[in-house]
């Protein structure tokens, strides 16, 4: 691909062909403002934030989707430009809810930093008659607040164009507009899969999951509750953001140290349980495999990809692998091994999850996850979430030492960490299956065809003579792709792994947000999944049916993996839901 020169401000400037102002802009290291725009989601120019002064052009054009042309002499900063921009900021505040000093998203709001940077004082100027929107709470993961909303519609976009969903829209028109379900139901009647990725891209604090850090500090306070907390792979990869660490910091150390300061009795991790599910699943796989099970076998870590298959893929649950997911696995195990191990009754342990992922809200209310009578996990709490009670507690975080888990709940193997990566929890599993199936130790675990952030990859690895053929899935629309191709008999899979969110759990709805001008220009997804490899390739132990910790756990309390009580503790069942 060629070159177009062009200038910004007078500088001059070489730029891929293809590239728009914006793009070009970048290279020359200068950020144009921006609020709706999201590379490849939502190009629509809309918002007019990021216009700019194009030499010979009549009126100011948006950068974020007018492309360069050779000569071309662009100018970003000019009074026109500045003025324009303070004026359609004016005109977004005039009817937002301007409550920003209790509002989720205070310190880390595209608006309010806008409005800074640009000047722009709450005078009020354009303000009038407003509509007023009752927030809607109705879902079990989040909650939706128009009155902030700012019809950017990349809520709209992530959720119809990435995730295949669109169960949200802009509704009325004119200054009746406003984003919500059809016919204004609330999100919980809707098929919503509780993914988050809306909120993970909303430039302000119209969207967030809901908060349960009160819940959590109460039950910590509660002497009568022993309170341990189990944390997922991904958030030690994206929890040191929230204090402005660079993106992909592995802080599994401070963030061990963190939760011992916040006072819970235990700090396990659930790597030791997605050694757990591989354990599980890789024996179902092998079962179906040579025994005429229903094939292909798809994961079942995601409760995203879990409800969406139950709305839309109803046909195909049968398919789904019935392991509960490593967090339901981990409380669980906590319940019951645990709680006999230390003499609690379980009622009085409350599970505490830290996840990357919304969904987990949803999942720790679903049916048949209570292997003790209660529900395996109390509460679900998103790495935003653990951050705030970090700071609201106090803690310095950067000047941590690192500590290390509680065993031997604690202890993982490589494989375990890789599951927060899409491909892991597949590469994790060939781990352990492929040995079983050869009873030979494998030259080489790192299966590189199945690594990387791309939408679907496809292997086919030959195994003790026989041909395995693999997918891996992240984003529900490559999903839709995949299982329509499937359903078609376009493509024939043995075993699927499909995550909910792209670039799987490290891109979680629930991670810390980056603003659109990092988002747009850095790929999350691949610095925070290094951090998960450069964990496994450290380990000693990088196959889960080496973990000696999950070796005793089956030696002294589950017996074999698929065995009865295992059955009964560790897999699940699904409903066929409807769409909505």
């Amino acid at each position: 691909m060629s070159n177009i020169n062009i200038k910004i401000n007078g500088i001059d400037v070489s730029a891929p062909e293809g590239s728009t102002i914006l793009e070009a802009a970048r290279i020359s290291n200068i950020d144009i403002p921006t609020l709706c725009y999201l590379k490849e989601i939502n190009e629509i120019g809309a918002c007019r934030i990021c216009v700019v002064e194009v030499k010979g052009a009549r009126s100011l054009v948006a950068s974020c989707v007018h492309p360069i042309n050779e000569g071309m002499e662009i100018f970003t900063n000019t009074p026109k430009v500045l003025n324009s921009r303070r004026m359609t900021l004016e005109l977004i505040l005039s009817t937002h809810d301007r409550k920003c000093l209790s509002c989720v998203r205070s310190g880390n709001c595209e608006l309010l930093k806008l409005s800074r940077d640009l000047k722009v004082e709450d005078e009020g100027r354009f303000d009038g008659t407003n509509n007023k929107y009752e927030i809607d709470n109705s879902a079990a993961h989040m909650y939706r607040d128009n009155n902030k909303c700012i019809l950017c519609r990349r809520c709209v976009a992530v959720c119809s164009e990435v995730q295949a969903i669109g169960v949200i829209g802009a509704n009325n028109r004119g200054f009746e507009t406003e984003i919500c379900s059809a016919f204004e139901m609330g999100l919980a009647e809707t098929s919503c899969v509780s993914c988050g990725q809306c909120i993970a891209v909303c430039p302000t604090g119209a969207l967030s999951e809901k908060d349960n850090t009160i819940e959590v500090f109460e039950a910590l306070a509660d002497e009568s509750k022993h309170v341990i907390v189990q944390t997922a792979p991904a958030v030690r990869a994206a929890l040191g953001e929230c204090f402005g660490m660079p993106i992909g910091t592995n802080v599994e150390g401070k963030m061990i140290a963190a939760l011992r300061k916040l006072g819970f009795a235990k700090v396990f991790d659930t790597n030791f349980a997605a050694d757990l599910t591989i354990m599980e699943e890789a024996n179902e796989f092998l079962d179906r495999f040579k025994n005429g099970g229903k094939l292909p076998m798809i994961t079942s870590c995601s409760p995203g990809w879990v409800k969406y298959c139950e709305h839309y893929y109803p046909d195909m649950v049968e398919n789904l692998s019935t392991c509960k997911s490593p967090q339901q696995m981990f409380g669980a195990i906590a319940k019951t091994y645990y709680a006999e191990k230390m003499g609690l009754d379980p009622k009085d342990i409350v599970m505490v999850s830290i996840m990357p992922c919304t969904a987990k809200k949803f999942e720790i209310g679903r049916d048949d996850e209570d292997a003790a009578g209660v529900p395996d996990v109390d509460y679900a709490i998103t790495t935003k979430e653990l951050a705030t009670m970090i700071e609201r507690a106090g803690i310095k975080f950067t000047s941590l030492p690192d500590e290390e888990y509680d065993m031997p709940l604690g202890m993982s193997s490589g494989a375990g960490v890789i599951f927060g990566a899409t491909g892991g929890v597949m590469e994790a599993a060939l781990r352990t299956a492929v040995e079983k199936l050869t009873g030979e130790e494998l030259p080489s675990l790192d299966f590189m065809e199945i690594r990387g952030v791309k939408g679907i990859k496809e292997a086919t690895y030959n195994v003790a003579g026989t041909d395995v053929k693999i997918a891996v899935v992240s984003g529900l629309a490559n999903a839709r792709e995949l299982l329509n191709k499937v359903k078609s008999g376009e493509a024939d899979y043995h075993f699927i792994e499909i995550m909910g969110c792209p670039g799987g759990c490290v891109n979680g709805g629930g991670q810390p947000q980056q603003p659109a001008n990092v988002r747009n220009f850095s790929d999350l997804r691949t610095l925070r999944a290094k951090a998960l490899y450069d964990i496994d390739s450290a380990r000693a132990v990088r196959k889960s049916h080496e973990n000696p910790a999950i070796k005793e756990l089956y030696a002294e309390y589950l017996g074999e993996p698929g065995g009865h009580k295992a059955h009964e503790l560790l897999h699940t069942s699904y409903v066929k839901r409807s769409i909505n």
